[in-house]
């Protein structure tokens, strides 16, 4: 397998192993997408609101006036290829195709005055709309 680099990190052989029906990366010291501490609390919340035994499902699509558009979603049935992220009580399900685009990105909430929503900070986007909701990739 060749090494995998996750933005500045030192490139690394990871394994992707199973347990409990579980896909993790295997041998990583920071996960290839991250949670903050904030957006696991909000989606613990929802979740628990929603009757729990869910996870947000984070997706890529395309579309959105800048090529790529983000999805969030909750889910209550993992694929079994599904990547997942767990944070302080909070899980995030991410299929291999986004993962492809959201590598190295970290999940933000954001709550103020203008309003609040999830923020995705993703080091691949070249460019993203005015809303934050669609990006564009480097060619």
């Amino acid at each position: 397998m060749p090494p995998v680099s996750w933005g500045a990190h030192t490139p690394c052989y990871p394994a992707l192993q199973s347990a409990d029906d579980r896909a993790y990366i295997a041998g990583m010291d920071t996960s290839p997408f991250r949670l903050t501490d904030r957006a696991a609390a909000r989606i613990a919340e929802i979740v628990a609101a929603q009757g729990g035994d869910a996870a947000l499902r984070v997706a890529v699509l395309a579309g959105g006036c800048s090529g790529f558009q983000y999805r969030f979603e909750l889910d209550r049935e993992r694929a079994t290829d599904d990547l997942i992220i767990e944070h302080a009580g909070a899980s995030v399900f991410i299929d291999p195709a986004s993962m492809d685009l959201l590598a190295g990105s970290e999940l933000d909430y954001t709550d103020s005055l203008m309003g609040s929503h999830f923020a995705v900070r993703n080091p691949n986007a070249a460019s993203s709309c005015g809303c934050g909701t669609s990006f564009s990739v480097a060619e």
